[in-house]
Parts: C-alpha cells; structure tokens; sequence
C-alpha cells in the first residue's frame, strides 16, 4: 500500500488485456521469438544444433526476473539482460541466442504482436456493444421521442433511431479497426539500421536466405505482411495510427455517454442502478451515472494519448532514437487498458439500461402542440382561410401557451386554446387524431430497420463467433 498502482489495473481492465501486457508475456514472446530465430537459421546452414533449440524451448518459459534484473542494472540495457539471463538457464545454446539480431528484433516485434492481439481483444468487446445497441435500437425502433438539436426540442425521432446514431460511430470504428489488422505489418528480421548488415556475413552474403528469414519468422508469428524497409525499429507511425483508432472509439463512447447522462437526467432513460448501490454519500435519493462518467473521464485519457504517440512519430531522428521507448512503454498498454475497460463498462451498461416510456411521452406532449403547428396552419389554409392571418393567431396562442408552461409552471394548454378559437375553421375533431406521436417521427422506424439490417448485422454475422461476454465491472 506504500507504492502507486495503476488504476487501469487495480479497478478497471479485463485480465487478458492485463495478461497481454504482462512481463510475462512480453518477455516469453521474446523468448519464442529467439527460438524462430533460431530454428531457421539452423534450417538456413548456420552451426546450430538440435540439442540447442531443444534447450532454449525447455527454458523458454522459466524466466528468473530478479537474475535479469541484476544483469539489467549492470547492464543498463534490458535486451542483453535478458539475453545473459536466458543463456544462464540454456547455458549450451548461450552462445547462439539473439544471432545477428538487434534489440528491436525483439522489443518491435513483441510490440506488434501486443498490438494486434489487443486489437482482437478490443474487437470482440466492441463487436457485443454493436449486438447490445443494435438490439436496441430494435426494440424501441418504433418508440417516439423528442429529438433534440442545440438540446432544445427539435422534431420527434424514436429511441431506437437514436441509438443508430451512436452505432453509426461503432461501424466506423470497426471498419477502420479490420483495416488496421489488414494491414498490419511485423517488423521482422531487419538488422541493426535496417540493411541487415549482420547477416552479410552470417550467410555468406546470400541476400534471399535474410529475405527468407525475414519472411518465415513473420508468418510463424501469424503475420502474412512484413516491413519492406525500416530503420532500426518499425515506422513510429504504427504507434501513432492504433492510438488514434483507440482515441475514434474513445469518442463514440464518449459520446454516447454524453446523451446517456443527458437522458438520465431528463429520467427518460437510465443506465444500471444496482440494488445496493450509492449514489451520493451526502444525497440518499441520487441515482448518479457513474459508469457512464467512468467511461467519460477514461475516454479523455485516450484522446489525450494520441497526442503522444503522435509527437513520437514526428520527431523520430534518421534510423532510430530511444525517445520513443519510455513513452511507448506508458502510451501504448494504457490506451488499450483504457478502452477494453470503456468497452466492458458499455457492454455492462446496455446488459442493464432501462428506458421509461410514460415519461418519454410526457416530454413529448409537453412540446408537439408547438410542433403541430404547421399542420394546423396547413389545414386552415385548405379550408379557405388567409395563410397569413393564421399563421398571426396561432402565433399568439403558440406565445401565450409558452409564456404558461415558462413564467407560471402550468401544462402547455396550445390545443385547447386552438379548440376554443372560434374564429378557426379546422376539423377540430381531426386535430386530436393528428396528435398522436407516431405521426411526427417520420420514417426512423424503417431507417433504423434498414441501417441495422444493412450496415450493423453483416458485422455481426461476420463475428458471430465474438458474440458473448462477461460484461462485470470490478469495482
């Protein structure tokens, strides 16, 4: 209790995003990595032999952490302790381990791989939000609501049309998360600045058996793309590029939080309030919308991370500088521990979000007499009346009615007045049918039908397989 804990780690991140960043599996895909590295050289004439590989694989997961700590603090330099540290446990391959690699052979592709196998993790949560909403939007397709611009009372959508919105944002991300993984390159076996100088003499100057190294050990590790070229380390820009698509669905979570909590105050719709849950230390009635400010103040930190990234990739000088390292070690596990728990605490609120329909229509009746208006004028003016003479008195009444429900608390009384105003010659009768909310809410019904049929279920097909999650929050 006397040193500083992450909070991602202690309160917020799924284990297998902790595991993915872990010592552990940083420094065993460093080890795997020098037993392909091995293996192939081996395959390619180099003098190493069976009982080698053999030991390196039967140590390659009994790492002595405080060994490699010492040897890191001689050192100074945490690729060749661990280097010593791996040779002291296979002592007849000692001689062998890292041949003709530089320290971003390991350090870079690890990194990828934490990457891409972070993006998979972080797919699989954003896949079960998109089934969450899209279910949904769905079930309250048909439910009118007061739609909002500038947050005053614009004309009727519905809850599920709005939930298209904030799902709208997902098939962007997801569309550009697919196309990262597409794209994605290993970084390989390059050398020390890229020219893989180290291996001229290894293999006798033989320029396809390094193009076949380079290209074996890569696809061993799941990746079908390489690096053509690179420096010492792969482009900064990668780093730049998965941060600013984790700072994306930072935004769309964001966002939708933002309209969760503006509801929930409006007591339209709320996310999960637990039986046991406090609200307010101070206010016993509160029911505050604490995972949805969670997922706000995590999402800032993510888009305040792309800046970072970004500042790396810009200033990188010729083939390498190690300024990237310490910042890469901070920005990178913490925006992708960042938004696996966004994206646990969304899927947690759509598995509990409640939505109050009674309350929803009271809204709603409290505006659409302003919002008939037009219908009305529309109406007078078929039956023969002055468009202009209209549009005066249904002005006034629009100005009376509104100074009611503003100055004096009272219900909007718009209707009545119109019903009493003998001077209209409207079929009065009809004006009370024309109130019903489905006749204002346009075609969002069929928008949303066509938008989660169209766009959002073919995600979902081509995942189906992601479709599941334990959606618990820690704390």
């Amino acid at each position: 209790m006397n040193s500083y804990k992450n909070p991602l780690e202690e309160r917020y991140s799924s284990e297998e995003m902790l595991f993915n960043f872990s010592h552990n599996n940083k420094f065993q895909n460093w080890r795997k990595l020098w037993i392909a590295l091995a293996e192939i050289e081996k395959d390619l004439g180099l003098d190493i032999t069976d009982e080698q590989i053999a030991e390196l694989k039967a140590n390659a997961e009994n790492i002595d952490y405080d060994k490699a700590a010492e040897y890191e603090k001689k050192f100074r330099h945490d690729v060749m302790a661990h280097v010593h540290a791996y040779g002291d446990v296979a002592p007849s391959a000692k001689g062998i381990i890292h041949l003709g690699a530089t320290s971003a052979f390991v350090g870079d592709n690890t990194d990828l791989i934490q990457i891409r196998d972070g993006l998979l993790i972080i797919k699989k949560k954003l896949v079960n939000v998109m089934k969450n909403l899209s279910d949904f939007a769905i079930q309250y397709k048909d439910l009118p609501t007061l739609g909002f611009t500038h947050f005053q009372p614009a004309q009727l959508t519905t809850v599920g049309k709005r939930a298209t919105l904030w799902l709208q944002s997902l098939v962007l991300d997801i569309e550009e998360l697919d196309f990262f993984l597409e794209t994605l390159r290993f970084r390989g076996v390059k050398g020390t600045t890229g020219t893989a100088a180290s291996f001229l003499e290894l293999f006798n100057g033989d320029y396809s058996k390094v193009k076949h190294l380079d290209k074996e050990l890569s696809k061993r590790f799941g990746f079908e793309k390489v690096f053509g070229v690179s420096g010492q380390t792969y482009d900064r820009k990668i780093d730049a590029k998965v941060v600013a698509l984790l700072g994306n669905i930072a935004q769309s979570a964001h966002k939708f939080t933002n309209d969760l909590r503006l509801l929930q105050n409006l007591k339209e719709v709320e996310e999960p309030f637990e039986k046991n849950q406090i609200g307010s230390s101070a206010m016993a009635y509160k029911r505050n919308p604490m995972r949805s400010e969670r997922i706000g103040a995590l999402a800032k930190f993510v888009m305040s991370l792309t800046t970072s990234s970004a500042m790396v990739a810009s200033t990188q000088w010729f083939e390498r500088t190690l300024d990237d390292s310490a910042n890469k070690r901070l920005t990178i596990p913490q925006a992708f521990l960042a938004i696996d728990a966004i994206l646990l605490i969304w899927n947690n609120i759509m598995n509990g979000i409640v939505v109050y329909p009674n309350r929803i229509n009271k809204h709603i009746m409290e505006e659409l007499p302003f919002m008939a208006t037009e219908y009305i004028i529309m109406e007078e003016v078929k039956a023969g009346g002055d468009r202009q003479e209209i549009h005066e008195i249904i002005r006034v009444h629009s100005m009376e009615a509104s100074k009611q429900v503003k100055e004096e608390g009272k219900e909007n009384d718009l209707i009545e007045r119109i019903l009493n105003d003998h001077s209209l010659k409207l079929d009065k009768s009809k004006l009370k049918e024309v109130l019903d909310p489905k006749n204002f809410i346009g075609f969002a019904p069929i928008q949303t039908e066509e938008f989660i049929a169209n766009e959002v279920q073919p995600i979902i097909d081509a995942n189906k397989d992601l479709i599941g999650l334990e959606a618990d929050l820690k704390v």
